[in-house]
Protein backbone atom coordinates (compact mmCIF):
# COMPACT_ATOMS: atom_id res chain seq x y z
CA UNK A 1 0.00 0.00 0.00
CA UNK A 2 1.71 3.12 -0.93
CA UNK A 3 0.71 6.58 1.50
CA UNK A 4 1.83 10.41 1.94
CA UNK A 5 5.19 11.34 3.20
CA UNK A 6 5.66 11.27 6.32
CA UNK A 7 3.77 13.68 8.78
CA UNK A 8 1.22 15.30 6.35
CA UNK A 9 -1.17 13.19 7.33
CA UNK A 10 -2.76 12.22 3.60
CA UNK A 11 -2.33 9.70 1.16
CA UNK A 12 -3.11 7.77 -1.77
CA UNK A 13 -3.36 4.57 0.29
CA UNK A 14 -6.61 3.47 2.83
CA UNK A 15 -4.04 3.69 5.88
CA UNK A 16 -2.57 7.35 6.70
CA UNK A 17 0.49 8.02 9.28
CA UNK A 18 -2.17 9.74 11.21
CA UNK A 19 -4.15 6.89 11.58
CA UNK A 20 -1.45 4.74 12.41
CA UNK A 21 -0.68 7.22 14.89
CA UNK A 22 -4.37 7.46 16.16
CA UNK A 23 -4.84 3.38 16.21
CA UNK A 24 -1.18 2.97 18.51
CA UNK A 25 -1.75 6.03 20.74
CA UNK A 26 1.82 8.41 19.84
CA UNK A 27 2.16 11.53 18.04
CA UNK A 28 2.70 11.71 13.75
CA UNK A 29 6.10 12.96 14.54
CA UNK A 30 6.86 9.39 16.44
CA UNK A 31 5.08 7.09 13.61
CA UNK A 32 7.50 10.06 10.98
CA UNK A 33 10.84 9.27 13.67
CA UNK A 34 10.08 5.33 13.12
CA UNK A 35 9.53 5.61 9.03
CA UNK A 36 12.91 7.15 8.87
CA UNK A 37 14.91 5.06 11.28
CA UNK A 38 15.89 7.85 13.90
CA UNK A 39 16.94 6.38 17.52
CA UNK A 40 15.11 8.52 19.53
CA UNK A 41 11.75 6.53 19.94
CA UNK A 42 11.67 4.18 23.06
CA UNK A 43 11.83 0.38 22.08
CA UNK A 44 8.66 -0.78 23.23
CA UNK A 45 7.05 2.26 21.22
CA UNK A 46 9.02 1.17 17.92
CA UNK A 47 7.63 -2.12 18.21
CA UNK A 48 4.15 -0.99 18.73
CA UNK A 49 4.65 1.36 15.50
CA UNK A 50 6.44 -1.19 13.38
CA UNK A 51 3.59 -3.94 14.17
CA UNK A 52 0.39 -1.64 13.45
CA UNK A 53 2.28 -0.42 10.27
CA UNK A 54 3.25 -4.20 8.93
CA UNK A 55 -0.41 -4.96 9.82
CA UNK A 56 -1.81 -1.98 7.53
CA UNK A 57 0.97 -2.94 5.06
CA UNK A 58 1.76 0.82 4.98
CA UNK A 59 4.61 1.97 2.17
CA UNK A 60 5.17 5.78 1.71
CA UNK A 61 5.34 6.93 -1.33
CA UNK A 62 8.46 8.15 -2.71
CA UNK A 63 10.20 9.04 -6.03
CA UNK A 64 12.55 6.79 -7.54
CA UNK A 65 16.59 8.38 -7.24
CA UNK A 66 18.19 7.93 -10.95
CA UNK A 67 20.69 5.02 -10.82
CA UNK A 68 23.91 7.19 -11.39
CA UNK A 69 22.93 10.01 -8.21
CA UNK A 70 23.44 7.80 -4.97
CA UNK A 71 25.51 5.11 -3.30
CA UNK A 72 24.13 1.53 -2.42
CA UNK A 73 25.51 -0.24 1.54
CA UNK A 74 27.52 -3.62 0.72
CA UNK A 75 27.61 -4.89 4.24
CA UNK A 76 29.60 -8.28 5.06
CA UNK A 77 29.14 -10.62 7.45
CA UNK A 78 32.96 -10.28 8.54
CA UNK A 79 35.96 -9.24 6.22
CA UNK A 80 38.03 -12.00 4.96
CA UNK A 81 40.13 -10.46 3.20
CA UNK A 82 40.94 -11.84 -0.28
CA UNK A 83 37.42 -13.58 -0.08
CA UNK A 84 35.90 -10.17 0.67
CA UNK A 85 38.00 -8.61 -2.16
CA UNK A 86 36.35 -11.05 -4.71
CA UNK A 87 33.09 -9.40 -3.71
CA UNK A 88 34.05 -6.03 -3.96
CA UNK A 89 35.72 -6.67 -7.32
CA UNK A 90 32.71 -8.01 -9.02
CA UNK A 91 30.33 -5.58 -7.26
CA UNK A 92 32.38 -2.88 -8.64
CA UNK A 93 33.01 -3.81 -11.64
CA UNK A 94 28.60 -3.15 -12.31
CA UNK A 95 28.56 -0.25 -9.78
CA UNK A 96 31.50 1.92 -11.14
CA UNK A 97 30.26 2.07 -14.85
CA UNK A 98 27.03 3.37 -13.38
CA UNK A 99 28.41 6.02 -11.53
CA UNK A 100 26.78 4.33 -8.04
CA UNK A 101 29.10 4.75 -5.03
CA UNK A 102 29.91 2.06 -2.51
CA UNK A 103 29.85 1.93 1.26
CA UNK A 104 31.21 -0.68 2.77
CA UNK A 105 30.96 -2.21 6.55
CA UNK A 106 30.71 -5.63 8.73
CA UNK A 107 28.68 -6.67 11.48
CA UNK A 108 31.45 -8.40 13.11
CA UNK A 109 30.48 -11.91 12.53
CA UNK A 110 26.76 -12.07 12.85
CA UNK A 111 24.30 -12.49 10.34
CA UNK A 112 21.85 -10.40 11.20
CA UNK A 113 22.44 -6.64 11.08
CA UNK A 114 21.99 -4.82 14.47
CA UNK A 115 18.99 -2.12 14.94
CA UNK A 116 20.70 0.66 15.18
CA UNK A 117 23.19 -0.09 11.77
CA UNK A 118 19.56 -0.36 9.94
CA UNK A 119 18.37 3.02 11.89
CA UNK A 120 21.53 4.91 10.15
CA UNK A 121 20.94 3.07 6.67
CA UNK A 122 17.19 4.04 6.85
CA UNK A 123 18.36 7.52 7.77
CA UNK A 124 20.59 7.68 4.84
CA UNK A 125 18.33 6.33 2.33
CA UNK A 126 20.68 4.63 -0.01
CA UNK A 127 19.38 3.16 -3.69
CA UNK A 128 19.60 -0.10 -2.37
CA UNK A 129 21.46 -2.67 0.17
CA UNK A 130 23.82 -5.71 -0.75
CA UNK A 131 24.18 -8.07 2.24
CA UNK A 132 27.18 -10.66 1.59
CA UNK A 133 26.88 -13.67 4.12
CA UNK A 134 24.06 -12.08 6.95
CA UNK A 135 20.30 -10.84 6.01
CA UNK A 136 17.86 -8.80 7.65
CA UNK A 137 15.50 -10.19 10.15
CA UNK A 138 11.80 -10.48 8.64
CA UNK A 139 11.19 -6.81 10.86
CA UNK A 140 14.06 -5.17 9.52
CA UNK A 141 12.82 -6.30 5.82
CA UNK A 142 9.62 -4.93 6.45
CA UNK A 143 11.56 -1.91 7.41
CA UNK A 144 13.25 -1.78 4.50
CA UNK A 145 10.25 -2.39 2.06
CA UNK A 146 8.37 0.42 4.12
CA UNK A 147 11.08 2.93 2.73
CA UNK A 148 11.01 1.29 -0.76
CA UNK A 149 14.95 0.18 0.23
CA UNK A 150 15.26 -2.51 -1.94
CA UNK A 151 17.81 -5.37 -0.85
CA UNK A 152 19.38 -7.97 -2.67
CA UNK A 153 21.56 -10.82 -0.71
CA UNK A 154 25.16 -12.65 -1.89
CA UNK A 155 24.42 -15.72 0.39
CA UNK A 156 26.40 -19.31 -0.38
CA UNK A 157 23.96 -21.04 1.31
CA UNK A 158 21.42 -21.56 -1.08
CA UNK A 159 18.67 -21.22 1.70
CA UNK A 160 16.53 -17.95 2.07
CA UNK A 161 12.94 -17.59 1.31
CA UNK A 162 11.76 -16.72 -2.24
CA UNK A 163 10.36 -13.46 -0.87
CA UNK A 164 14.10 -12.72 -0.45
CA UNK A 165 16.11 -11.32 -3.37
CA UNK A 166 19.72 -13.81 -3.30
CA UNK A 167 22.26 -15.07 -5.73
CA UNK A 168 24.27 -17.86 -4.13
CA UNK A 169 26.12 -21.23 -5.84
CA UNK A 170 25.24 -24.61 -5.74
CA UNK A 171 26.94 -25.97 -2.25
CA UNK A 172 25.88 -29.44 -2.35
CA UNK A 173 27.09 -29.84 -6.24
CA UNK A 174 30.90 -28.31 -4.66
CA UNK A 175 31.05 -31.11 -2.09
CA UNK A 176 29.78 -33.88 -4.67
CA UNK A 177 32.64 -33.08 -7.10
CA UNK A 178 35.56 -32.29 -5.18
CA UNK A 179 34.94 -35.59 -3.36
CA UNK A 180 34.28 -37.66 -6.45
CA UNK A 181 37.46 -36.31 -7.61
CA UNK A 182 39.31 -37.91 -4.70
CA UNK A 183 37.58 -41.27 -4.68
CA UNK A 184 38.22 -41.74 -8.45
CA UNK A 185 41.78 -41.11 -7.55
CA UNK A 186 41.56 -43.86 -5.45
CA UNK A 187 41.29 -42.27 -1.95
CA UNK A 188 39.48 -44.27 0.54
CA UNK A 189 40.59 -42.60 3.94
CA UNK A 190 38.90 -38.55 3.33
CA UNK A 191 38.62 -36.14 5.50
CA UNK A 192 36.31 -33.16 5.42
CA UNK A 193 37.59 -29.57 7.33
CA UNK A 194 34.21 -27.51 6.47
CA UNK A 195 33.35 -24.02 7.95
CA UNK A 196 31.10 -23.76 11.13
CA UNK A 197 28.82 -26.13 11.98
CA UNK A 198 25.49 -23.53 12.05
CA UNK A 199 26.55 -22.49 8.31
CA UNK A 200 24.43 -24.05 6.17
CA UNK A 201 26.71 -23.81 3.07
CA UNK A 202 29.37 -25.90 5.68
CA UNK A 203 26.67 -28.50 5.93
CA UNK A 204 25.25 -28.70 2.01
CA UNK A 205 28.88 -29.47 1.26
CA UNK A 206 28.86 -32.03 3.83
CA UNK A 207 25.63 -33.13 2.09
CA UNK A 208 27.29 -33.63 -0.96
CA UNK A 209 30.69 -35.12 0.61
CA UNK A 210 28.34 -37.85 2.22
CA UNK A 211 26.66 -38.13 -1.28
CA UNK A 212 30.33 -38.63 -3.28
CA UNK A 213 30.80 -41.74 -0.86
CA UNK A 214 27.60 -43.44 -0.56
CA UNK A 215 27.62 -43.02 -4.68
CA UNK A 216 30.83 -44.69 -4.48
CA UNK A 217 29.89 -47.65 -2.07
CA UNK A 218 32.50 -46.27 0.33
CA UNK A 219 31.76 -45.61 4.30
CA UNK A 220 32.41 -42.24 5.56
CA UNK A 221 34.21 -42.61 8.84
CA UNK A 222 32.66 -39.75 11.20
CA UNK A 223 36.33 -38.99 13.00
CA UNK A 224 37.43 -37.79 9.91
CA UNK A 225 34.68 -34.93 9.70
CA UNK A 226 35.88 -31.78 11.27
CA UNK A 227 33.97 -28.00 11.45
CA UNK A 228 35.53 -25.06 12.25
CA UNK A 229 36.05 -21.83 10.63
CA UNK A 230 36.58 -20.88 6.88
CA UNK A 231 40.44 -19.16 7.88
CA UNK A 232 43.89 -20.20 7.90
CA UNK A 233 44.56 -21.63 11.74
CA UNK A 234 41.27 -23.87 11.30
CA UNK A 235 43.01 -25.51 8.58
CA UNK A 236 45.98 -25.74 10.02
CA UNK A 237 44.58 -27.04 13.76
CA UNK A 238 42.26 -29.51 12.39
CA UNK A 239 44.82 -30.50 9.87
CA UNK A 240 47.46 -30.72 12.81
CA UNK A 241 44.93 -33.27 14.52
CA UNK A 242 44.32 -35.25 11.18
CA UNK A 243 47.41 -35.82 10.09
CA UNK A 244 49.00 -36.70 13.51
CA UNK A 245 46.79 -39.93 13.95
CA UNK A 246 48.31 -43.02 12.85
CA UNK A 247 45.34 -43.78 11.10
CA UNK A 248 45.49 -40.50 9.21
CA UNK A 249 43.58 -39.80 5.76
CA UNK A 250 44.78 -39.94 2.15
CA UNK A 251 43.28 -36.85 1.57
CA UNK A 252 42.15 -33.73 2.65
CA UNK A 253 38.98 -31.69 1.43
CA UNK A 254 38.90 -28.20 3.26
CA UNK A 255 36.17 -25.75 3.15
CA UNK A 256 38.37 -22.79 1.92
CA UNK A 257 40.83 -22.17 0.23
CA UNK A 258 42.02 -20.46 3.08
CA UNK A 259 42.00 -23.33 5.56
CA UNK A 260 43.16 -25.57 2.48
CA UNK A 261 46.27 -23.37 2.62
CA UNK A 262 46.19 -24.19 6.52
CA UNK A 263 46.41 -27.73 6.10
CA UNK A 264 48.87 -27.56 3.48
CA UNK A 265 51.19 -25.93 6.35
CA UNK A 266 50.31 -28.41 8.72
CA UNK A 267 51.36 -31.52 5.95
CA UNK A 268 55.00 -29.31 5.53
CA UNK A 269 55.51 -28.50 9.00
CA UNK A 270 54.91 -32.67 9.63
CA UNK A 271 57.14 -34.06 6.70
CA UNK A 272 54.25 -35.11 4.40
CA UNK A 273 54.97 -34.10 0.73
CA UNK A 274 51.60 -33.02 -1.05
CA UNK A 275 50.35 -34.58 -3.29
CA UNK A 276 52.71 -37.65 -2.85
CA UNK A 277 51.70 -38.62 0.65
CA UNK A 278 48.46 -36.03 0.85
CA UNK A 279 45.92 -34.57 -1.50
CA UNK A 280 44.32 -31.56 -0.53
CA UNK A 281 41.53 -30.14 -2.19
CA UNK A 282 40.30 -26.48 -1.91
CA UNK A 283 37.28 -24.46 -1.74
CA UNK A 284 36.31 -21.00 -3.78
CA UNK A 285 39.03 -20.71 -6.33
CA UNK A 286 40.57 -17.49 -5.32
CA UNK A 287 43.57 -16.11 -6.87
CA UNK A 288 46.19 -17.37 -4.45
CA UNK A 289 45.11 -20.83 -5.15
CA UNK A 290 47.31 -21.14 -8.34
CA UNK A 291 50.10 -19.82 -6.43
CA UNK A 292 50.81 -21.93 -3.77
CA UNK A 293 53.20 -24.79 -3.89
CA UNK A 294 51.86 -27.12 -5.26
CA UNK A 295 49.03 -25.54 -7.23
CA UNK A 296 46.33 -25.84 -5.24
CA UNK A 297 43.28 -28.25 -6.86
CA UNK A 298 40.13 -26.78 -5.83
CA UNK A 299 35.93 -25.92 -6.16
CA UNK A 300 35.05 -22.83 -8.27
CA UNK A 301 32.91 -20.84 -6.53
CA UNK A 302 32.35 -17.77 -8.59
CA UNK A 303 32.53 -14.95 -6.26
CA UNK A 304 32.76 -11.76 -8.67
CA UNK A 305 29.63 -13.59 -11.61
CA UNK A 306 27.70 -13.83 -8.13
CA UNK A 307 28.61 -10.30 -6.66
CA UNK A 308 28.16 -8.68 -10.11
CA UNK A 309 24.97 -10.65 -10.51
CA UNK A 310 23.49 -9.29 -7.31
CA UNK A 311 24.82 -5.76 -8.13
CA UNK A 312 22.66 -5.87 -11.45
CA UNK A 313 19.83 -7.05 -9.73
CA UNK A 314 20.07 -4.05 -6.90
CA UNK A 315 20.18 -1.35 -9.97
CA UNK A 316 16.93 -3.03 -11.43
CA UNK A 317 15.11 -2.68 -7.84
CA UNK A 318 16.33 0.61 -7.46
CA UNK A 319 15.19 1.71 -11.42
CA UNK A 320 11.76 -0.01 -10.41
CA UNK A 321 11.90 -2.97 -12.05
CA UNK A 322 11.09 -6.62 -10.58
CA UNK A 323 13.73 -9.24 -11.10
CA UNK A 324 12.39 -11.95 -13.18
CA UNK A 325 13.36 -14.22 -10.79
CA UNK A 326 14.49 -14.11 -7.00
CA UNK A 327 16.46 -17.01 -6.81
CA UNK A 328 19.80 -17.09 -8.59
CA UNK A 329 22.41 -20.50 -8.21
CA UNK A 330 25.39 -19.95 -10.04
CA UNK A 331 27.41 -23.44 -11.09
CA UNK A 332 30.16 -24.64 -8.93
CA UNK A 333 33.15 -26.44 -11.20
CA UNK A 334 35.76 -28.24 -10.17
CA UNK A 335 39.79 -26.62 -11.02
CA UNK A 336 42.30 -29.62 -10.85
CA UNK A 337 46.05 -28.15 -10.11
CA UNK A 338 48.94 -30.26 -8.91
CA UNK A 339 47.89 -30.89 -4.83
CA UNK A 340 45.51 -33.82 -5.64
CA UNK A 341 46.84 -37.28 -6.84
CA UNK A 342 46.53 -41.01 -6.35
CA UNK A 343 46.93 -42.46 -3.02
CA UNK A 344 50.60 -43.65 -2.70
CA UNK A 345 51.04 -47.40 -2.38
Amino acid sequence: MTAQSPGDGSGTGTTTIAAIAGEVGVSVATVSKVLNGRADVAPETRARVEESLERHRYRRRTKKKPVGTGQIDLVFHEFDSEWAMEIIRGVEAVTAPAGVDVVLSQLGGTHHPPQHWLDAVLARRPLGVLFVLCSPTPGQQAQLRRQDIPFVVVDTDSATTASVPTVGSNNWNGGLLATRHLLELGHRRIAIVSGPEDVLCSRARLAGFRAAHEEAGVPVDPDLVRYGTFYLDAGYTHGMALLNRADRPTAIFAGSDMQALGVLRAARQLGIDVPGGLSVIGYDNLEVAAWTDPALTTIDQPLRDMAGTAAHMMLDLARGEQPRTTRIDLVTELVVRESTAPPAG
